[in-house]
């Protein structure tokens, strides 16, 4: 049954609109009952999973609504469940920027790591046991929901985490998911949900498609994630999308319950649709438990499922734990076995990245596994192609998990044709014939060409013009190929040197699509320090390490003379970053290149150091444990600004020791240490002589 509407608000059904006053009373009076109907009923089937009503009967209800808003369209109001069919067609999604970010989760494969994950946070919290809140781990797109006054505003998915697309015309149309909340809610709630396609949904649409002539999806998740970013809300409107929430975001104007379970029976007691499988469970034991419970269950699920997430369900503890890279310290994701299949061999070739490592990828029979056809799999380095004694024409175990790049697991060597060759390693780049290299010690082989090899100059070209390198709109990968190909990009610095007819020459490129990109490269010369740093390429210097390179040293050239050893002090930096860094600005190539790009024109501000007044606190190290009044981040952040070193653990080096209320096995270390232990007063102290 495909159901439609949302619950309204009591108070003012028609609040968002001004109702004519030649609409008859009757009229107002059966619309506003019927919304109120249909919202409940919704509210029963979709989240009570307690129908009340047959199909029937409900259908009559919204063909009354309908034509009554035929006959008044002053009725139709934003949040009326006839508003889902989708608007007109979008040429674009626009860019939404989350306030809280949307982090992914880390992932376990096994009981061990489970264990370890466990470990981790009782260690950090300084508990023997801790409660958890479980749940399936949904196969589909995460989505965020942002709610004002009870009315649907806005939608966006997850994107990298910090920015997405707007998607809300075609989350509109997601039957269970309500335009308006119910009861008592907060002025401004965001939602972060699943949005997923049932199996009996996805048979279906396959078979409309094969019915139509049209290319059938390959699994739920895909064609979940293909109907959300439709163009036309209204093709989306036909697919049978399903949402489960699992958490918030944003809240202004509420206090929300301490317990994350509690928060999401909140979410249902609204009118969200929440996994009916949540549990809260104590301790390791029954995580794995509950892990082997929905195991055995999946197949019967209507929806795929690829693991279970647990979550610490104590509020305040998920925030004493805090956050590491992009993910938090207080979930994990404990990911089914991947699926496998058996296939063979047919060749093993060999391709060059951006940094001139030489990968091994296997080319396979295609296979179906995890409901996608592959046809290659990549064998990590030449030490895993001889551990897994890997020869052409073996039948090979392919195992695909998620969205991570097929593997050959193993092979079957019983099943080994006579004569089968192993693969060799090239002498030579199958791209330039330079050398082919191997470090010592190295499990990577890396051609010798730098960016006079094709395929590392390609590469390194795309990441210097990428969004958070060099950020050059319309410099794609497809027109750097083109370029490299026609001999006008070598190096980074020829961008800058390309003309409009040289751009325009190229295939599907005219002259206007030329001109903007040039306007786009000029623009682009404007840039930062760790945005500069980053768009080099250097091995091992990702997003933060720029950032800290450049905020450590404050120049470019303070990076170019450092020592080793110098780099070393920086944060994130360790001896093989190091070296990295130091080996990149040692060759004249890459000097030669930077010095060209500053003749172009490419500059940045220069990056503001604080000085010695202000980190009064550098060189000293703090720790915190135990519940503050404060915010973890918050402390932190304030230490940080006055030049300390927050650490995640106690050692002889620690400075200060912050401890809180219920401080566990951190503060045993300190006073075991003779390390200087404060409490909040004391740090509350310490930042307003500061402030």
């Amino acid at each position: 049954m495909q159901r439609v509407g949302a619950r309204p608000q009591k108070q003012s059904l028609f609040s968002l609109f001004e109702i004519p006053m030649s609409i008859p009373e009757a009229a107002l009076q059966r619309a506003a009952v019927l919304r109120e109907q249909l919202a409940e009923h919704n509210y029963r089937y979709y989240v009570l999973d307690e129908p009340s009503i047959p199909d029937a009967e409900y259908d009559r209800l919204f063909a009354e609504l309908q034509q009554l808003e035929a006959d008044y369209p002053e009725l139709i109001g934003p949040d009326s469940p006839t508003q889902r069919v989708g608007g007109a067609p979008l040429s674009v999604f626009d860019e939404v920027q989350h306030t809280v970010p949307m982090l992914s989760l880390g992932n376990v494969f096994s009981e061990g790591e489970l264990r370890d994950f466990d470990r981790r946070v009782r260690e950090g919290l300084g508990h023997e046991q801790i409660r958890y809140c479980v749940e399936p781990k949904l196969d589909g797109l995460a989505i965020s929901l942002r709610y004002e006054q009870g009315v649907l505003v806005r939608a966006a998915t997850r994107g990298d985490g910090h920015s997405g697309e707007d998607v809300t015309a075609n989350v509109r149309t997601i039957t269970s998911l309500p335009l308006r909340l119910r009861g008592a809610h907060p002025a401004v709630l965001e939602v972060r949900g699943e949005v997923f396609m049932p199996r009996d949904g996805f048979e279906a649409l396959n078979q409309r498609q094969r019915e139509q002539g049209n290319k059938t999806f390959a699994n739920p998740r895909n064609a979940a994630a293909g109907s959300l970013r439709q163009l036309d809300p209204r093709i989306t409107a036909t697919r049978p999308l399903r949402i489960y929430c699992y958490g918030v975001g944003v809240v202004e104007g509420a206090e929300l319950p301490d317990s994350h379970y509690r928060i999401l029976q909140s979410l249902r007691d609204w009118g969200l649709p929440v996994s009916p499988e949540i549990r809260v469970v104590e301790g390791v034991e029954n995580c794995l438990a509950y892990y082997e419970t929905i195991g055995q269950g999946r197949d019967s699920l209507p929806y795929d499922i690829d693991g279970v997430v647990y979550k610490v369900d104590s509020i305040p503890q998920q925030q004493e734990l805090g956050f590491v890279s992009r993910a938090p310290r207080w979930a994990i994701a404990h990911k089914f076995p991947a699926q496998e299949e058996l296939t063979v061999i047919e060749a093993v070739e060999w391709q060059v990245g951006r940094t001139g490592a030489l990968t091994p990828v296997a080319r396979l029979r295609p296979v179906a596994v995890g409901g996608v056809t592959v046809s290659n799999a990549t064998l990590h380095n030449l030490d895993e192609l001889r551990r897994k004694d890997v020869h052409i024409g073996d039948t090979a175990i392919v195992r695909r998990a998620g969205d991570v790049i097929p593997e050959v697991v193993g092979v079957l060597a019983e099943r080994r044709p006579p004569d089968a060759p192993m693969p060799k390693l090239p002498t030579h780049c199958p791209i330039c014939d330079a050398d082919v290299l191997r470090a010592e010690g190295e499990s990577v082989a890396r051609c010798s060409g730098g960016l006079y090899c094709p395929a590392q100059r390609k590469e390194a070209l795309k990441h210097f013009a990428s969004r958070k390198a060099m950020d050059i709109d319309g410099l794609g990968d497809k027109l750097v190929e083109q370029l490299v190909e026609a001999d006008l990009l070598h190096d980074p610095a020829d961008i800058f040197s390309l003309d409009t007819q040289q751009v325009a020459g190229l295939e599907r490129m005219g002259e206007k699509s030329a001109q903007n990109l040039i306007q786009a490269i000029e623009r682009s010369k404007a840039t930062t320090l760790p945005r500069f740093l980053f768009a080099m390429g250097i091995r091992e210097v990702g997003e933060a390490t720029a950032a800290n390179l450049a905020q450590h040293f404050g120049s470019l050239e303070a990076i170019e003379a450092a020592s080793e050893e110098a780099l070393l002090a920086v944060d994130d930096v360790g001896p093989i970053v190091a070296k990295h860094i130091h080996g990149f600005f040692a060759q004249p190539h890459n000097r030669e290149v930077i010095e060209r790009l500053r003749a172009e024109g490419v500059k940045w501000p220069e990056v503001a150091r604080p000085s010695a007044e202000q980190q009064p606190l550098l060189g000293q190290t703090f720790v915190l444990t135990g519940t503050l009044a404060m915010s973890r981040d918050e402390a932190k952040q304030a230490l940080q600004a006055l030049g300390a070193k927050v650490a995640g653990s106690v050692s002889k080096k620690t400075t200060v020791v912050v401890a809180g209320e219920a401080a566990g096995s951190k503060l045993t270390k300190a006073e075991q240490l003779g390390v200087e232990i404060w409490d909040e007063a004391r740090l509350r102290q310490l930042l307003d002589e500061y402030s």
